[in-house]
């Protein structure tokens, strides 16, 4: 008899990814085998995400598409959405198992228990407590490593509160023990640190993340560390002075700003104003100048005038940033802003998305360019498109060379050269017969 097998779709951030991976070893362990919906797997599980209503969405969309391919298909979800609105994913034609923040764990159990049709299990999220750390392997050659969980903070529009939970994590001790575990037998060359509010780490321990680090950077043996999102009033001068310092830790920081409007940012409850986030990309730019700068802003906030827009426009086009993650709002159940009056248009949120995306592009080419003849240590990974692979510089830029299986999760020095039309940089890199470097143009096929 075959082993079973199982397919596995995450919606949302970087902390799903790892927390799919993390239960997709439990699966191994039960003997099944992961496999693409095409192989007409037993059971598929979608880990869901519920920031957006487009999110939502994207759940539907998908148990259809598992239906159409094979209709006896076992369909669990869980994540974010399966916590907030368990009975109404429960009601979607052809669920059969939804599992709430804590129970998504023991998904493997709870399907050899399996009595009856659209199951729930989903305790109230004020009983979360339990942390449980989770990476990412296999399926990405970077790794994606949960060190914290939940949120203490009440931004009005945000949901992840109530679907993850209290800010929570492990000890400082108990994380590097497990990023050395995940070291072992894997070639692992770069860790992502992730979480919902990553730079809380450790203070309802009476730790903090800069003593993490600190610790990651002298005891686990791995080329890079990289922190994948941290909120602009815990990323200390600490933090960025060490990060310069390190040979580990990459030039590349993602800070959520939302709003360059104070007004807008008061009625976010954001736990800043802007003064505090330029001061924060000032310093990181005096101390790094090739670092990379990611910037997450809403557009279409309750009460959001053409005039508090336009400031947040020129405040992040006046800031020396590498790129935008644009998120147009969505009213979210539940949340404080669902009550905020003078809601924006939906043509008007659209058409500010739209401006800003233009912004992000010419934001990143420019710094690209800027690092365009600069020396520079790129990890290939394994996406393929036609005759190309990809990769990440340690700050950031993507990059291309045609695909060479041999290097995937190699480590390469390369000098980027030019930015195409795709917003990609080619790059001269050492040819491996002539020891001599040659440009994408001139590559002598293989």
């Amino acid at each position: 008899m075959s082993a079973p097998k199982v397919s596995f779709y995450t919606l949302g951030c970087k902390l799903n990814f790892s927390e799919t991976s993390t239960i997709a070893r439990s699966f191994r362990e039960a003997g099944y085998v992961r496999s693409e919906l095409e192989d007409n797997p037993e059971v598929v599980v979608i880990n869901t995400c519920s920031v957006t209503e487009n999110a939502d969405k994207k759940c539907r969309s998908l148990v259809s598409k598992v239906l159409k391919s094979n209709p006896s298909t076992f369909i669990a979800i869980i994540g974010c959405y399966a916590q907030l609105k368990p009975e109404e994913i429960a009601g979607i034609p052809g669920v059969d198992l939804v599992l709430g923040a804590t129970e998504k764990f023991n998904l493997v159990n709870y399907i050899k228990q399996q009595k009856q049709l659209a199951e729930v299990h989903a305790c109230e999220i004020e009983q979360v407590h339990d942390f449980k750390p989770s990476y990412s392997s296999d399926d990405r050659t970077r790794t994606f490593f949960k060190v914290q969980d939940g949120c203490d903070y009440t931004c009005s529009f945000c949901t992840i509160p109530l679907a993850r939970g209290k800010s929570r994590s492990a000890s400082v001790k108990d994380t590097v023990n497990e990023a050395l575990s995940l070291c072992e037998g894997n070639k692992v060359k770069e860790i992502v640190l992730t979480g919902v509010n990553t730079g809380d780490f450790g203070r309802h321990n009476g730790e903090s993340f800069f003593e993490l680090i600190q610790e990651l950077d002298a005891r686990v043996p791995v080329e890079r560390f990289r922190i994948s999102s941290i909120e602009p009033n815990l990323l200390n001068n600490d933090i960025i002075d060490f990060v310069a310092n390190s040979n580990k830790f990459v030039p590349h920081f993602h800070i959520p700003l939302q709003s360059g409007c104070d007004a807008t940012l008061k009625r976010m409850r954001r736990r800043y104003l802007r003064d505090v986030y330029k001061s924060r990309v000032e310093k990181i730019k005096n101390t790094m100048p090739e670092a990379c700068i990611g910037v997450d802003v809403i557009v279409g906030f309750p009460g959001e005038t053409d005039e508090e827009f336009r400031e947040t426009f020129d405040f992040i086009h006046s800031l020396d940033i590498s790129y935008l993650h644009v998120f147009t709002y969505s009213e979210r159940d539940n949340t404080h802003a669902i009550g905020l009056p003078n809601p924006v248009p939906a043509n008007v949120r659209a058409l500010r998305s739209k401006q800003l995306h233009q912004l992000s592009e010419k934001k990143k080419r420019a710094f690209y360019e800027s690092q365009t003849g600069i020396p520079a240590t790129v990890l290939w990974e394994a996406e393929r498109d036609g005759d190309f692979m990809y990769g990440f510089t340690s700050n950031y830029i993507k990059v291309k060379t045609l695909f060479n299986p041999d290097m995937i999760n190699c480590m390469q020095e390369i000098i980027p050269v030019q930015v195409d039309a795709d917003g990609i940089c080619t790059c001269i890199l050492p040819d491996q017969e002539t020891n001599k470097t040659v440009t994408l143009d001139h590559v002598p096929n293989h």
